[in-house]
């Protein structure tokens, strides 16, 4: 599971630009920008957790459907969910995830992924672009982008790696959590991880998603 989630965030990374003219520009676009932005500055980040975090968040934020993803990975506990229980889940989940696999993006390298020809049909809501990621021992690993059509453009939802599904994984495994628990007590243990990441780290150096879903 660890190292499903450290690829997904360094390849989440490699999937922005502002507004993509088609599903592939938004991963091709993206390898430029992070390769810019971790040029001659791995050291530093690796040894300045804000300024990593801050370098993903720039990135990642403004083109990944964050509210889209937690809507997906809740389901039916979504539509139970309060407004307030709902924007306490996209933020903590997303910053818990964020800190906690930041070091996936300190391992980005642009020569290793492969964007493929695309094969969707870019005129419906949601769609897939299809990459191969090769790792350290050669091997090369299938990562497919789910993607989302809004207004501003194509924006990233899941990633599917090796057949697995980030949306699908965690939905699994959070439904079981708050069936054995609940809503609050889950999102009470994000946003701990979120702010734990960030202590620890220092002791040791430092719109809507639509209705339903789908």
């Amino acid at each position: 599971m660890r190292r499903i989630l450290v690829i997904l965030l360094a390849t989440f990374l490699a999937s922005g630009a502002a507004v993509a003219q088609s599903p592939n520009d938004l991963i091709d676009g993206a390898i430029v920008e992070l390769t810019e932005g971790l040029d001659g500055r791995r050291d530093e980040l690796a040894a300045d957790r804000e300024a990593l975090h801050a370098l993903i968040n720039e990135i990642l934020l403004p083109r990944f459907d964050r509210r889209y993803a937690a809507q997906l990975v809740l389901g039916q506990h979504w539509r139970a969910a309060s407004a307030e229980q709902r924007e306490r889940f996209v933020d903590a989940f997303y910053n818990a995830m964020l800190r906690q696999y930041a070091d996936g993006v300190l391992e980005f390298q642009p020569d290793r992924i492969e964007v493929l020809p695309f094969r969707g049909d870019d005129t419906q809501r949601r769609t897939t672009v299809r990459t191969m990621v090769m790792l350290d021992d050669g091997q090369r690993v299938p990562v497919n982008y789910g993607l989302v059509k809004r207004d501003e453009g194509w924006l990233m939802f899941d990633v599917t790696i090796e057949g697995v599904s980030y949306v699908r994984n965690f939905r699994a495994e959070l439904d079981s959590e708050i069936r054995a628990g609940s809503l609050d007590s889950t999102i009470a243990r994000f946003e701990r991880e979120a702010v734990g990441s960030d202590e620890g780290e220092s002791d040791g150096d430092s719109g809507d998603a639509g209705q339903n879903a789908e």
